[in-house]
Protein backbone atom coordinates (compact mmCIF):
# COMPACT_ATOMS: atom_id res chain seq x y z
CA UNK A 1 0.00 0.00 0.00
CA UNK A 2 1.23 3.56 -0.64
CA UNK A 3 0.86 7.23 0.28
CA UNK A 4 1.24 10.16 -1.12
CA UNK A 5 0.20 13.51 0.68
CA UNK A 6 -0.19 15.14 -2.44
CA UNK A 7 -3.83 16.80 -3.07
CA UNK A 8 -5.15 16.71 -6.27
CA UNK A 9 -8.87 18.50 -6.72
CA UNK A 10 -11.39 16.44 -7.59
CA UNK A 11 -12.79 18.29 -10.52
CA UNK A 12 -9.42 17.20 -12.51
CA UNK A 13 -11.05 13.51 -12.70
CA UNK A 14 -14.40 13.51 -14.17
CA UNK A 15 -13.69 11.07 -17.58
CA UNK A 16 -13.93 7.63 -17.33
CA UNK A 17 -11.12 5.95 -18.35
CA UNK A 18 -12.34 2.08 -17.27
CA UNK A 19 -11.39 -0.19 -19.85
CA UNK A 20 -14.05 -2.00 -21.64
CA UNK A 21 -13.19 -5.60 -20.55
CA UNK A 22 -15.07 -8.25 -19.09
CA UNK A 23 -13.69 -8.84 -15.79
CA UNK A 24 -14.34 -12.68 -14.87
CA UNK A 25 -15.80 -13.61 -11.60
CA UNK A 26 -13.68 -16.53 -10.16
CA UNK A 27 -14.93 -18.41 -7.29
CA UNK A 28 -12.92 -17.86 -3.56
CA UNK A 29 -13.33 -21.14 -2.02
CA UNK A 30 -12.35 -20.03 1.25
CA UNK A 31 -14.63 -16.94 1.28
CA UNK A 32 -17.45 -19.24 0.19
CA UNK A 33 -16.43 -21.40 3.37
CA UNK A 34 -16.60 -18.05 5.49
CA UNK A 35 -19.74 -17.31 4.12
CA UNK A 36 -20.81 -21.07 4.55
CA UNK A 37 -20.28 -21.59 8.10
CA UNK A 38 -23.21 -19.32 8.91
CA UNK A 39 -25.47 -21.09 7.03
CA UNK A 40 -29.30 -21.14 9.29
CA UNK A 41 -27.34 -19.31 11.73
CA UNK A 42 -29.58 -15.95 11.15
CA UNK A 43 -32.78 -18.37 11.57
CA UNK A 44 -31.15 -19.98 14.11
CA UNK A 45 -31.14 -17.13 16.40
CA UNK A 46 -34.29 -15.89 15.10
CA UNK A 47 -35.89 -19.33 16.68
CA UNK A 48 -34.04 -18.79 19.51
CA UNK A 49 -35.34 -15.32 20.49
CA UNK A 50 -39.44 -15.66 19.46
CA UNK A 51 -38.90 -19.03 22.29
CA UNK A 52 -37.16 -17.23 24.79
CA UNK A 53 -39.36 -14.02 24.57
CA UNK A 54 -42.36 -16.41 26.49
CA UNK A 55 -42.49 -16.17 29.93
CA UNK A 56 -42.62 -20.45 29.75
CA UNK A 57 -39.00 -20.13 27.74
CA UNK A 58 -41.01 -22.53 25.53
CA UNK A 59 -43.03 -21.99 22.59
CA UNK A 60 -45.81 -24.89 20.75
CA UNK A 61 -44.61 -26.03 17.54
CA UNK A 62 -47.27 -25.29 15.83
CA UNK A 63 -46.75 -21.36 17.06
CA UNK A 64 -43.36 -21.91 15.50
CA UNK A 65 -44.49 -23.23 12.50
CA UNK A 66 -46.43 -20.22 11.51
CA UNK A 67 -43.17 -18.19 11.44
CA UNK A 68 -41.57 -20.38 8.32
CA UNK A 69 -42.30 -17.88 5.68
CA UNK A 70 -40.95 -14.90 8.64
CA UNK A 71 -37.89 -16.58 8.99
CA UNK A 72 -37.29 -17.69 6.13
CA UNK A 73 -36.84 -21.56 6.75
CA UNK A 74 -35.74 -23.96 3.91
CA UNK A 75 -37.88 -26.81 5.61
CA UNK A 76 -40.91 -27.11 7.66
CA UNK A 77 -40.07 -25.70 11.13
CA UNK A 78 -39.90 -29.38 12.46
CA UNK A 79 -37.50 -30.39 10.66
CA UNK A 80 -35.34 -27.80 10.73
CA UNK A 81 -35.73 -27.45 14.72
CA UNK A 82 -34.72 -30.85 14.65
CA UNK A 83 -31.57 -30.79 12.81
CA UNK A 84 -30.04 -29.11 15.22
CA UNK A 85 -30.70 -30.61 18.25
CA UNK A 86 -28.01 -29.06 20.86
CA UNK A 87 -29.47 -26.24 20.30
CA UNK A 88 -33.82 -26.93 20.69
CA UNK A 89 -35.43 -29.46 22.08
CA UNK A 90 -38.77 -31.15 21.77
CA UNK A 91 -41.05 -31.85 24.79
CA UNK A 92 -44.78 -32.40 25.88
CA UNK A 93 -45.38 -30.36 28.66
CA UNK A 94 -48.34 -33.36 29.53
CA UNK A 95 -50.33 -35.53 28.06
CA UNK A 96 -52.66 -33.10 27.00
CA UNK A 97 -50.87 -30.15 25.77
CA UNK A 98 -48.97 -30.46 22.40
CA UNK A 99 -45.86 -30.60 21.23
CA UNK A 100 -43.36 -27.75 22.63
CA UNK A 101 -40.49 -26.31 21.60
CA UNK A 102 -37.55 -25.44 24.45
CA UNK A 103 -33.44 -24.08 24.40
CA UNK A 104 -31.29 -27.26 25.49
CA UNK A 105 -29.22 -25.90 28.34
CA UNK A 106 -26.04 -25.39 26.13
CA UNK A 107 -27.85 -22.98 24.51
CA UNK A 108 -29.25 -21.17 27.16
CA UNK A 109 -25.59 -20.80 28.26
CA UNK A 110 -24.21 -19.00 25.15
CA UNK A 111 -27.48 -16.84 24.76
CA UNK A 112 -26.71 -15.76 28.37
CA UNK A 113 -23.82 -14.64 27.96
CA UNK A 114 -24.81 -13.32 24.48
CA UNK A 115 -27.21 -11.13 26.41
CA UNK A 116 -24.24 -10.04 29.08
CA UNK A 117 -22.83 -8.46 25.78
CA UNK A 118 -25.78 -6.75 24.74
CA UNK A 119 -26.12 -5.50 28.15
CA UNK A 120 -22.48 -4.23 28.10
CA UNK A 121 -21.78 -0.46 28.40
CA UNK A 122 -18.64 -0.44 25.29
CA UNK A 123 -21.40 -2.84 23.31
CA UNK A 124 -24.14 -0.02 23.16
CA UNK A 125 -21.57 2.32 22.37
CA UNK A 126 -19.73 0.83 20.00
CA UNK A 127 -23.15 0.03 18.26
CA UNK A 128 -24.72 3.69 18.70
CA UNK A 129 -21.78 4.89 16.75
CA UNK A 130 -21.55 2.49 13.84
CA UNK A 131 -25.62 3.25 13.51
CA UNK A 132 -24.92 6.92 13.72
CA UNK A 133 -22.08 6.42 10.98
CA UNK A 134 -24.42 4.28 8.86
CA UNK A 135 -26.89 7.15 8.75
CA UNK A 136 -23.86 9.91 8.53
CA UNK A 137 -23.28 8.20 4.89
CA UNK A 138 -26.65 8.98 3.27
CA UNK A 139 -27.19 12.53 2.25
CA UNK A 140 -30.66 13.16 4.65
CA UNK A 141 -29.28 11.52 7.71
CA UNK A 142 -31.90 9.36 7.85
CA UNK A 143 -32.79 5.66 6.49
CA UNK A 144 -36.74 4.22 6.58
CA UNK A 145 -36.84 1.54 9.84
CA UNK A 146 -37.33 -1.40 7.39
CA UNK A 147 -33.88 -0.55 5.91
CA UNK A 148 -32.03 -0.75 8.69
CA UNK A 149 -33.74 -3.75 9.84
CA UNK A 150 -32.22 -5.62 6.41
CA UNK A 151 -28.93 -4.98 8.19
CA UNK A 152 -30.14 -5.62 12.20
CA UNK A 153 -28.01 -8.31 11.75
CA UNK A 154 -25.23 -7.62 10.28
CA UNK A 155 -24.94 -4.67 12.35
CA UNK A 156 -25.03 -7.04 15.49
CA UNK A 157 -28.23 -5.03 16.86
CA UNK A 158 -30.85 -7.14 19.21
CA UNK A 159 -34.22 -7.47 18.01
CA UNK A 160 -35.51 -5.00 20.25
CA UNK A 161 -33.16 -2.75 19.17
CA UNK A 162 -35.02 0.86 19.03
CA UNK A 163 -36.39 0.15 22.83
CA UNK A 164 -33.40 -2.11 24.26
CA UNK A 165 -30.75 0.51 22.72
CA UNK A 166 -31.69 3.99 20.75
CA UNK A 167 -34.42 5.17 23.87
CA UNK A 168 -31.16 5.48 25.68
CA UNK A 169 -29.47 7.71 23.32
CA UNK A 170 -31.45 10.89 22.62
CA UNK A 171 -29.23 12.99 21.95
CA UNK A 172 -28.16 10.38 18.54
CA UNK A 173 -31.29 9.61 17.58
CA UNK A 174 -35.25 10.70 16.26
CA UNK A 175 -37.98 7.96 15.32
CA UNK A 176 -40.25 10.13 12.74
CA UNK A 177 -42.88 9.50 9.97
CA UNK A 178 -42.64 10.53 6.65
CA UNK A 179 -43.30 9.13 3.03
CA UNK A 180 -41.23 7.20 1.43
CA UNK A 181 -39.63 8.72 -2.03
CA UNK A 182 -38.87 4.88 -3.17
CA UNK A 183 -41.70 3.05 -1.55
CA UNK A 184 -44.48 4.99 -3.75
CA UNK A 185 -44.68 7.72 -1.42
CA UNK A 186 -46.17 5.56 1.42
CA UNK A 187 -45.32 6.56 4.72
CA UNK A 188 -43.33 4.67 6.75
CA UNK A 189 -40.84 5.51 10.01
CA UNK A 190 -37.39 6.91 9.71
CA UNK A 191 -34.86 6.82 11.66
CA UNK A 192 -32.96 10.30 11.88
CA UNK A 193 -29.64 10.93 13.17
CA UNK A 194 -30.02 14.52 15.64
CA UNK A 195 -27.26 15.97 14.60
CA UNK A 196 -23.66 15.40 12.92
CA UNK A 197 -21.35 14.07 14.77
CA UNK A 198 -17.41 15.36 13.13
CA UNK A 199 -15.68 12.93 15.44
CA UNK A 200 -16.99 10.08 13.32
CA UNK A 201 -17.06 11.33 9.93
CA UNK A 202 -13.36 9.20 9.58
CA UNK A 203 -13.37 6.29 7.81
CA UNK A 204 -11.14 2.94 8.50
CA UNK A 205 -9.10 3.45 5.71
CA UNK A 206 -8.82 7.25 6.78
CA UNK A 207 -8.15 6.32 10.12
CA UNK A 208 -5.06 4.00 8.93
CA UNK A 209 -3.35 6.57 7.13
CA UNK A 210 -3.32 8.43 9.95
CA UNK A 211 -2.03 5.76 12.16
CA UNK A 212 -5.06 5.95 13.92
CA UNK A 213 -4.79 9.26 14.75
CA UNK A 214 -8.10 11.02 13.86
CA UNK A 215 -6.39 14.60 14.54
CA UNK A 216 -3.94 13.65 11.92
CA UNK A 217 -6.37 12.77 8.92
CA UNK A 218 -5.50 14.60 5.75
CA UNK A 219 -8.46 15.37 2.73
CA UNK A 220 -7.37 14.27 -0.23
CA UNK A 221 -4.71 11.99 0.29
CA UNK A 222 -4.27 8.73 -2.03
CA UNK A 223 -5.08 5.98 0.00
CA UNK A 224 -5.67 2.91 -2.31
CA UNK A 225 -7.52 -0.21 -1.30
CA UNK A 226 -5.94 -3.25 -0.45
CA UNK A 227 -6.48 -6.06 -3.20
CA UNK A 228 -6.58 -9.35 -2.50
CA UNK A 229 -7.19 -11.71 -5.43
CA UNK A 230 -8.35 -15.87 -5.52
CA UNK A 231 -5.62 -18.26 -6.81
CA UNK A 232 -5.84 -18.34 -10.47
CA UNK A 233 -7.28 -15.08 -10.86
CA UNK A 234 -6.09 -13.68 -14.53
CA UNK A 235 -6.28 -9.33 -14.81
CA UNK A 236 -6.03 -8.49 -18.26
CA UNK A 237 -2.91 -5.91 -18.69
CA UNK A 238 -5.09 -3.47 -19.67
CA UNK A 239 -7.40 -3.74 -16.85
CA UNK A 240 -4.08 -4.10 -14.54
CA UNK A 241 -3.07 -0.90 -16.00
CA UNK A 242 -5.91 0.80 -15.06
CA UNK A 243 -6.98 -0.04 -11.83
CA UNK A 244 -2.85 1.01 -10.71
CA UNK A 245 -3.82 4.60 -11.92
CA UNK A 246 -7.66 4.63 -10.48
CA UNK A 247 -5.69 3.33 -7.07
CA UNK A 248 -3.86 6.71 -7.78
CA UNK A 249 -6.88 8.95 -7.58
CA UNK A 250 -7.62 10.86 -4.18
CA UNK A 251 -9.20 9.47 -1.54
CA UNK A 252 -12.60 11.17 -1.23
CA UNK A 253 -14.05 10.04 2.34
CA UNK A 254 -17.30 8.92 2.02
CA UNK A 255 -18.42 10.92 4.93
CA UNK A 256 -18.42 13.43 2.06
CA UNK A 257 -20.79 14.44 -0.32
CA UNK A 258 -19.23 14.16 -3.84
CA UNK A 259 -22.56 13.52 -5.98
CA UNK A 260 -21.18 16.74 -7.68
CA UNK A 261 -18.75 14.30 -9.56
CA UNK A 262 -19.75 12.95 -13.04
CA UNK A 263 -21.29 9.40 -11.94
CA UNK A 264 -19.15 7.64 -15.20
CA UNK A 265 -15.54 9.29 -14.08
CA UNK A 266 -13.04 7.54 -11.99
CA UNK A 267 -12.85 9.56 -9.41
CA UNK A 268 -16.87 9.15 -8.73
CA UNK A 269 -16.45 5.34 -8.76
CA UNK A 270 -13.79 5.53 -6.22
CA UNK A 271 -15.99 7.48 -4.02
CA UNK A 272 -18.62 4.36 -4.51
CA UNK A 273 -15.98 2.15 -3.97
CA UNK A 274 -15.26 4.43 -0.71
CA UNK A 275 -18.58 4.15 0.56
CA UNK A 276 -19.25 0.49 -0.16
CA UNK A 277 -16.04 -0.16 1.68
CA UNK A 278 -16.63 1.78 4.52
CA UNK A 279 -20.36 0.31 4.86
CA UNK A 280 -19.20 -3.45 5.08
CA UNK A 281 -16.43 -2.25 7.61
CA UNK A 282 -19.14 -0.75 9.76
CA UNK A 283 -20.70 -4.72 10.16
CA UNK A 284 -19.82 -7.31 12.21
CA UNK A 285 -18.82 -9.83 10.08
CA UNK A 286 -17.89 -7.53 7.57
CA UNK A 287 -20.03 -9.13 4.49
CA UNK A 288 -24.32 -8.89 4.04
CA UNK A 289 -26.19 -9.85 1.24
CA UNK A 290 -26.21 -8.11 -1.64
CA UNK A 291 -29.62 -7.72 -1.99
CA UNK A 292 -29.19 -5.46 1.24
CA UNK A 293 -26.45 -3.89 -0.48
CA UNK A 294 -28.46 -2.66 -3.60
CA UNK A 295 -31.21 -1.41 -1.66
CA UNK A 296 -29.30 0.65 0.29
CA UNK A 297 -27.88 1.95 -2.67
CA UNK A 298 -30.99 3.39 -3.93
CA UNK A 299 -31.44 4.98 -0.88
CA UNK A 300 -28.06 6.18 -0.72
CA UNK A 301 -28.87 7.83 -4.00
CA UNK A 302 -25.92 5.35 -6.10
CA UNK A 303 -28.90 3.60 -8.03
CA UNK A 304 -27.22 0.66 -9.53
CA UNK A 305 -23.30 1.65 -8.99
CA UNK A 306 -23.11 -0.54 -6.09
CA UNK A 307 -23.92 -3.36 -8.63
CA UNK A 308 -20.91 -1.85 -11.21
CA UNK A 309 -18.05 -1.69 -8.48
CA UNK A 310 -19.01 -5.51 -7.53
CA UNK A 311 -17.85 -6.22 -11.24
CA UNK A 312 -15.31 -3.74 -11.68
CA UNK A 313 -13.40 -4.32 -8.31
CA UNK A 314 -13.37 -8.02 -7.61
CA UNK A 315 -9.94 -7.72 -5.90
CA UNK A 316 -11.73 -5.63 -2.75
CA UNK A 317 -15.36 -7.08 -2.84
CA UNK A 318 -16.17 -10.77 -3.19
CA UNK A 319 -19.76 -11.93 -3.91
CA UNK A 320 -20.63 -15.06 -2.77
CA UNK A 321 -23.56 -18.10 -4.37
CA UNK A 322 -23.54 -19.59 -0.93
CA UNK A 323 -26.47 -20.59 1.15
CA UNK A 324 -28.97 -19.96 -1.09
CA UNK A 325 -28.35 -16.19 -1.66
CA UNK A 326 -25.65 -14.09 -3.07
CA UNK A 327 -23.61 -12.48 -0.11
CA UNK A 328 -21.02 -9.53 -0.20
CA UNK A 329 -17.37 -10.13 1.14
CA UNK A 330 -14.83 -7.32 2.42
CA UNK A 331 -12.22 -9.42 1.27
CA UNK A 332 -9.32 -7.67 3.14
CA UNK A 333 -11.49 -8.53 6.52
CA UNK A 334 -10.65 -12.36 5.69
CA UNK A 335 -7.45 -14.20 5.71
CA UNK A 336 -8.32 -17.23 3.76
CA UNK A 337 -11.93 -18.41 5.33
CA UNK A 338 -10.98 -16.39 9.29
CA UNK A 339 -12.15 -13.00 10.13
CA UNK A 340 -9.66 -11.07 10.95
CA UNK A 341 -10.96 -8.28 13.50
CA UNK A 342 -13.80 -10.32 15.70
CA UNK A 343 -16.58 -8.46 17.22
CA UNK A 344 -17.23 -9.98 20.61
CA UNK A 345 -20.67 -10.52 19.17
CA UNK A 346 -18.91 -13.05 16.68
CA UNK A 347 -17.58 -15.25 19.14
CA UNK A 348 -21.18 -15.68 20.29
CA UNK A 349 -21.72 -16.51 16.97
CA UNK A 350 -19.14 -18.88 17.01
CA UNK A 351 -20.35 -20.94 19.37
CA UNK A 352 -24.07 -21.14 17.94
CA UNK A 353 -22.37 -22.55 15.02
CA UNK A 354 -20.39 -24.81 17.40
CA UNK A 355 -23.23 -26.55 18.24
CA UNK A 356 -25.23 -26.42 15.32
CA UNK A 357 -22.37 -28.75 13.62
CA UNK A 358 -21.76 -30.91 16.96
CA UNK A 359 -22.54 -34.11 16.12
CA UNK A 360 -25.08 -36.15 17.41
CA UNK A 361 -23.38 -39.45 17.51
CA UNK A 362 -21.44 -40.76 20.22
CA UNK A 363 -18.14 -39.07 20.52
CA UNK A 364 -14.97 -40.82 19.47
CA UNK A 365 -13.70 -42.67 22.75
CA UNK A 366 -9.78 -42.18 23.51
CA UNK A 367 -7.16 -44.60 23.08
CA UNK A 368 -7.13 -45.92 26.66
CA UNK A 369 -11.34 -46.19 26.65
CA UNK A 370 -10.86 -48.66 23.29
CA UNK A 371 -8.08 -50.55 25.45
CA UNK A 372 -10.43 -50.77 28.40
CA UNK A 373 -13.15 -51.87 25.78
CA UNK A 374 -10.49 -54.42 24.40
CA UNK A 375 -9.82 -56.13 27.94
CA UNK A 376 -13.66 -56.46 28.91
CA UNK A 377 -14.45 -58.06 25.91
CA UNK A 378 -11.55 -60.39 26.20
CA UNK A 379 -12.62 -61.21 30.05
CA UNK A 380 -16.30 -61.85 28.78
CA UNK A 381 -14.79 -63.89 25.96
CA UNK A 382 -12.02 -65.82 28.59
CA UNK A 383 -15.03 -66.44 30.87
CA UNK A 384 -17.30 -67.81 28.10
CA UNK A 385 -14.39 -70.38 27.51
CA UNK A 386 -14.21 -71.27 30.87
CA UNK A 387 -18.14 -72.05 31.23
CA UNK A 388 -17.55 -74.08 28.06
CA UNK A 389 -14.35 -75.97 29.12
CA UNK A 390 -16.50 -77.02 32.27
CA UNK A 391 -19.40 -77.95 30.74
CA UNK A 392 -17.45 -80.29 28.51
CA UNK A 393 -15.62 -81.81 30.84
CA UNK A 394 -18.66 -82.48 33.14
CA UNK A 395 -17.75 -79.91 36.23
Amino acid sequence: MFLCTAKLHHQFHQTRSFIAARVKWVRDAYLDKAVSKEKDLKQIISLKNQILSSPSKSLPLSSLSLLKPQFKLPTTTQKFLQKYPYVFSEFQPSPSLPLHVKLTPLALSVHKEEQAIYNSRDYRDDAIKRLAKLLMLTRAKRLPLHVIDMFKFDLGLPRDYITAVLSDYPEYFHVCEDKDSLASNERTFFLELVSWKDELAVSELEKRAANGDIMNVKRGQRIPFTLNYPSGFDLKKKVQDWVFQWQGLPYISPYENAFHLNQNGDQAEKWTVAVLHELLWLLVPKKTEKQNVVRLGEYLGFGDRFRKILVHHPGIFYVSNKIRTQTVVLREAYRKDFLMVKHPLMGMRFRYIYLMNKDERRPRRSSSGVLRSSLKGQIALSSQKRVRLQNDSGL
